[in-house]
């Protein structure tokens, strides 16, 4: 993770109690980001930290778990899953309810707001959207060797007889956002980072605009005018990817 420190206390919190062991990496982030994770290494005893200019270094932490009964879950800093939820998927991870697969997926909101106070996140759902959730069967594999890309990205991986890629159970194809055991929200249109200026943060709101959430007044038009000209604009990749289907407000209590 790089300087996500909006998000990154909430992200560990909320898989904190799911997770028996967590490496978290930060690579050279400029904002609040390490301070945030040494002190949540304090609380935490199975929480350990460190800090790398190689996102490969990130990879090659798990790869002496290939070919054991352990579930690696990837978790970026703006990843944001529903604890309570988590727990109760634990018991199902330890009942061998998908040891048969190499990849679980599930049910992602890509926001594009999230109000705290008001316990609410709009945003685009997962599916349509592509699903960012990163849980692997490590007892699926020989071996997983990194090639300095980002963990879980990548690399060369020897499967075992009767798995391969393909063998993914992506939950959210059949289970709604509301039935799901396994669900988050990805702040990947939002602030991440107490560094950004306001001329950054200006990146998301043509987004809400185009969705029919502004303001129509003159003021208003002359706001999206000036905002238009210094905006950063949305990658193509991440329109495709992350922004299908309907715009949709959820309970985002949870998470909180």
């Amino acid at each position: 993770m790089r300087n996500e420190d909006v998000f990154v206390e909430q992200a560990i919190r909320n898989v904190a109690a799911f997770c028996d062991h967590i490496d978290a990496v930060d690579h050279v982030s400029t904002d609040r980001t390490w301070r945030v994770l040494r002190a949540l290494a304090d609380e935490y005893p199975h929480l350990d930290v460190r800090r790398s200019r190689h996102a490969g270094d990130s990879h090659r932490l798990v790869e002496h778990y290939a070919g054991t009964r352990t579930w690696v879950f990837g978790v970026d800093g703006d990843e944001l899953y529903d604890p309570a939820r988590l727990i109760r998927f634990r018991e199902a991870l330890l009942a061998g309810a998908h040891d048969d697969v190499f990849k679980v997926a599930s049910n992602v909101l890509n926001c594009v707001a999230l109000d705290r106070e008001k316990g609410t996140a709009s945003g685009y759902l997962s599916p349509p959207s592509r699903s960012i959730t990163k849980l692997y069967n490590f007892a699926a594999i020989e071996s997983w060797v990194g090639d300095g890309a980002e963990r879980l990205h990548g690399g060369t991986i020897v499967f075992r007889p009767g798995f391969d890629e393909g063998k993914v159970d992506n939950i959210g194809e059949r289970l709604s956002w509301d039935e799901t055991p396994l669900r988050c929200l990805h702040a990947c249109f939002i602030r991440r980072s107490s560094g950004e200026t306001d001329g950054d943060r200006a990146w998301a709101r043509p987004i809400l605009e185009e969705t029919g959430m502004q303001d129509r007044s003159l003021r208003g038009l002359v706001k999206r005018f000036l905002r238009r000209q210094t905006a950063p604009r949305i990658s193509a990749w991440k329109r495709e990817k992350y922004m299908r289907g309907d715009l949709v407000t959820v309970d985002a209590s949870p998470f909180f």
